[in-house]
């Protein structure tokens, strides 16, 4: 009677709210009274305890060391927010009735840092496939370590990885036949790039908006480069389009040469474009030099704009950087060419401004020049290429620039009449080679000691040896030149430039000790 009146009151007091000594734990259970809920919790710690020392930890991800630079990891509700905001966005991207129609990307294509479909994928020594725009960047920006494994590169070597480029060039295809939108879009493309190349190659026709065509498809980033190799190999579009430049000069405008310089300046420029492929532009130009080197200097002299002059100087450089010696004697003998490339070097506006881009072309394509033919340098100096390179000097701050204008000049040197040139306004460049003898690299500190010792020294101009001796810091470069790791012909050079300074008392110098050196000055 008595544990049924008790069992009567405990139900009344449930029914009632009152708490009867009773607590809820966190998995919903009651708890009679205090000692019972203490016993519960001890028992769910010593289970919590005992799972957490028995469940295997997570595997570390690769790319965990980046994880700090990731952006904090939402919760549940804002990861299923996101991923509703997405797919509401993703199919508002398409029309109502192709809606559904979204092609599902294998993970194996995505580059790793940006997780898009590679372009050109790579290979690092350590296995890893990136796309080469990505990977470069990341090594570009200082890194050595491979970004998915963190492991030390040993090598920075890309090597291409034409199987999986070939995978994804065939899944590109076969997913732009299924979608109806790309079918559509290629429905009003216009002629294909095999279309285009024919009509370039028909003589009868002018060239130059198919050419333009042309060089869109070349530079457009959404165009496969697998496909784009493809045209410029097995299409003949390197060839055809260089045939263009050895027309003669009534049988092609300016504006059709200027079109096939930014075709082929497109092919030579691209990353994702084989060597062998690029080659095959230098053998196009290469038949008929003398020729090709008259339509680039009409598009240098006559461009419809900056940009146009600078890929007709980038396509002479690769010439003579991969052509024949004949062919390179040829782009040498050019004085059109050599002029216009002088001119693009600087000023190009009435008020004296030199462009860094045009500027650094220009000197590249001019010491590509000196290099090639020693006959060829009396002609640049009587072109201005003396005059030129010291403006450059003044104005640069490029230590590739500078190391150029140092070549040029150097070459220029080698002929009396580059001598008289660079003397003629010896106090203004001969303190410019000076100040840019440490500021220029190794190549372009020796340039720098070749063309002081040649004016200075060798052939003993007056005017060039009190501008060195006048020269601010002079002495002190070239101490500082003998104390670097020059050749031994730059260092005797420079011992016998120390003899044009003359010490007198107020200066206190009787010569020069240092741990590796003992420099007198006479």
């Amino acid at each position: 009677m008595y544990a049924s009146g008790s069992l009567n009151i405990f139900h009344k007091r449930l029914k009632t709210g009152s708490s009867l000594g009773k607590t809820r734990d966190g998995q919903g259970a009651f708890c009679t009274n205090t000692k019972d809920q203490g016993a519960r919790r001890k028992h769910q710690s010593t289970t919590t305890s005992a799972r957490s020392y028995t469940t295997t930890p997570p595997p570390r991800s690769p790319l965990s060391p980046l994880l700090p630079l990731l952006p904090p990891r939402k919760n549940g509700a804002e990861q299923l927010a996101m991923v509703r905001k997405e797919k509401t966005t993703t199919g508002m991207r398409l029309p109502p009735q192709h809606q559904g129609l979204e092609v599902k990307i294998p993970s194996f294509f995505r580059c790793p840092i940006s997780l898009d479909v590679m372009r050109s994928p790579v290979s690092l020594c350590t296995g890893v496939t990136y796309d080469r725009a990505s990977i470069q960047r990341w090594l570009d920006s200082g890194n050595t370590t491979c970004p998915a494994t963190m492991l030390p590169l040993p090598s920075t070597d890309l090597t291409p990885n034409l199987t999986l480029r070939s995978l994804i060039s065939h899944w590109s295809a076969s997913a732009a036949s299924c979608s109806p939108i790309a079918g559509s879009a290629a429905f009003f493309a216009g002629p294909s790039p095999a279309a285009l190349v024919r009509q370039v190659a028909s003589s009868g026709a002018d060239p130059s908006a198919a050419l333009r065509e042309l060089a869109a498809y070349l530079s457009d980033d959404d165009v496969d480069e697998f496909e784009k190799n493809a045209l410029v190999g097995a299409g003949s579009a390197a060839e055809t389009v260089a045939s263009v430049l050895r027309r003669k000069g009534e049988q092609i405008s300016v504006a059709g040469a200027e079109a096939a310089v930014r075709v082929l300046a497109a092919i030579v420029a691209l990353d994702g474009i084989e060597d062998a492929n690029k080659r095959r532009v230098a053998a196009g130009l290469a038949v008929d030099a003398a020729a090709s080197a008259a339509s680039l200097a009409r598009v240098l002299r006559g461009g419809s704009g900056l940009e146009a002059r600078i890929d007709a100087a980038r396509l002479a450089e690769f010439l003579l950087a991969n052509a024949g010696a004949e062919a390179k004697v040829a782009m040498a003998e050019s004085s059109e060419l050599v002029a216009e490339l002088v001119r693009l070097v600087g000023p190009v506006d009435e008020k004296g401004g030199l462009d860094k881009k045009a500027m650094d072309t220009g000197l590249s394509c001019l010491a590509a020049i000196a290099g090639s033919r020693r006959a060829a340098r009396a002609d640049m100096v009587r072109l201005g290429a003396v005059p030129a390179a010291a403006r450059a000097l003044h104005a640069t701050t490029e230590p590739s620039s500078s190391a150029k204008a140092l070549r040029i000049l150097e070459s220029a040197v080698g002929c009396a009449e580059g001598r008289a040139a660079l003397c003629k306004d010896a106090e203004l460049t001969v303190p410019a080679v000076l100040d840019k003898m440490m500021k220029s690299g190794r190549d372009g500190a020796e340039a720098a000691v070749a063309v002081l010792w040649a004016v200075c020294h060798k052939y003993k101009d007056r005017r060039a040896a009190e501008a060195a001796a006048a020269s601010e810091g002079g002495l002190t470069r070239l101490i500082l030149l003998l104390q670097s790791g020059c050749s031994a012909a730059a260092r005797q050079m420079a011992l016998e430039l120390l003899k044009i300074y003359k010490v007198n008392a107020k200066s206190c110098l009787a010569g020069y000790d240092s741990k590796t050196a003992h420099i007198m000055p006479f």
